[in-house]
């Protein structure tokens, strides 16, 4: 079904040694100090910033593909403007305050404001949002159709191919990896867009060949589906990408303009991105299997050579979120787990323990990507369930007007994760009523959450 050619397989095998090469090179100099290894010194200029943001927003790659080919452009409508809002108002009410709190993680922040048990439950909540497994799960999977090699060695060799460097360079190893991978995977889109337009043409092709809902906003889908999704946009707020970047930027300027202009990249990404999904339905259109929309239109229109380049782009897609998640979920455990739990919080150990974190996060995302081999439902699950949880504390640690007492925020927490758990088992007794069936898990903990929140003010102001 794909076939490779030697000069495609050489152009990826160049791809990966050359990421293991800027990732080792980059970080040579990287110290043992906190803020060095951590935040690379908290130094990173606005170029390298958008890089990194850029690159790491776009992880789920084959997913893009396939919700575009099953459902058109309201993929980017759900997918891609809601981000854009909410990042535009997290440059501009969070990203300054973030800078200039100059901690290490969420929980760090969630710690001071909200006391130590609030600070371990975020901990736990964040580690499990920023888990690469799904990640892991969709480079194994090419690997898989590139070498055709089982699961299990393909996920040991995606992990070795993104934690290597971290290991020695840290941050800055991530940051200089994520920066070549930006300019792979943009060109690799690039390339596949215009060898689509000049074998079948543009526009007028591509709305007389896939279906009518395709090409409408909505894509014929009920007002409950676009809401959910930009709920889940509202995760933004809370992401740990975002906040270690706003950490590590050299000034709070900078973290506000680059957060600014990574979203016209992503825009002009998604545009490409959605382009090929929709030339992938129009010329392929009856797919057993959409995930591969776009490695399947490769193979239609890319010649040798070419399609090592798009695959590189795949890969680099997906391996620069890896790579960021795979980091994150190691400074969590060392920074969020290890020291705060250790009572004396060396802070000298930091690389120790984060080194420790990652080697413990690569074994756990292989486990889990073992477990459950569907990167839809590892999303469906994690995001239903924790994202209630995080995001009004987190957006009122920094706003002190809508803070609520410690044992209130502890309250919505645990409230916003087991209602949504619970209603994920029971919401199939209701069949029978379409209203209720439809309820989402994650509009029901962000019910809670918000819930709770509101009546903990106004309790505050009753006090007061």
């Amino acid at each position: 079904m794909i076939s490779f050619s030697s000069i495609d397989i050489i152009i990826i095998l160049f791809f990966f040694a050359s990421i293991l090469f800027i990732g080792f090179y980059a970080g040579r100099k990287t110290e043992s100090d906190a803020n060095d290894y951590l935040l690379s010194g908290r130094k990173v200029g606005l170029f390298l910033f958008v890089l990194t943001n850029v690159s790491t927003w776009y992880g789920g790659i084959l997913g893009v593909g396939e919700f575009t080919y099953r459902y058109g452009i309201v993929s980017w409508f759900t997918q891609g403007l809601p981000y854009y809002i909410f990042a535009f108002l997290f440059a501009i009410f969070f990203a300054k305050k973030i800078r200039k709190a100059s901690l290490f993680t969420i929980p760090d922040k969630l710690t001071e404001v909200y006391g130590k048990k609030v600070g371990l439950l975020s901990a736990v909540v964040v580690f499990v949002l920023v888990s690469p497994a799904p990640y892991l799960l969709m480079t194994a999977g090419l690997l898989t159709l590139l070498f055709d090699i089982s699961i299990f060695p393909a996920l040991i060799i995606s992990v070795i191919l993104s934690m290597a460097y971290l290991i020695k360079g840290g941050f800055r190893a991530n940051i200089y990896a994520d920066a070549l991978q930006f300019f792979v995977m943009f060109a690799g889109f690039i390339l596949i867009v215009i060898f689509s337009a000049d074998s079948f043409g543009t526009i007028e092709f591509i709305s007389s060949a896939v279906p009518a809902n395709h090409i409408k906003l909505s894509g014929g889908m009920s007002p409950m589906f676009i809401i959910v999704w930009f709920l889940i946009a509202l995760w933004t707020f809370a992401d740990p990408g975002f906040h270690q970047r706003c950490y590590a930027a050299k000034s709070g300027n900078v973290a506000v303009k680059g957060i600014i202009i990574s979203i016209f990249f992503w825009a002009l990404f998604d545009f490409l991105t959605t382009t090929t999904g929709l030339f992938s339905k129009a010329v392929i259109p009856n797919l057993d299997n959409p995930v591969l929309a776009f490695p399947l239109l490769a193979e239609k229109v890319l010649p040798s050579g070419v399609k090592g380049i798009f695959y590189a782009a795949l890969f680099a897609t997906i391996l620069s979120t890896l790579n960021s998640f795979l980091f994150l979920s190691g400074t969590t455990i060392g920074r969020d787990f290890i020291f705060r739990i250790n009572p004396k919080h060396d802070e000298t150990k930091l690389k120790h323990y984060t080194i420790i974190g990652l080697m413990i996060s690569g074994i756990l995302a292989i486990v889990l990507a073992l477990l459950i081999p569907s990167v839809i439902e590892i999303w469906y699950t994690i995001g239903s369930l924790f994202i209630p949880a995080i995001i009004l504390p987190v957006v009122s640690a920094y706003y002190p007007k809508i803070r609520i007492e410690n044992k209130f925020v502890l309250i919505e927490m645990i409230s916003a994760i087991t209602l949504s758990s619970i209603w994920i088992f029971i919401r199939s007794n209701f069949d029978t009523v379409p209203i209720i069936n439809e309820l989402e898990p994650m509009i029901v903990g962000m019910v809670v959450a918000f819930l709770i929140h509101f009546f903990s003010l106004a309790f505050r102001a009753y006090k007061i």
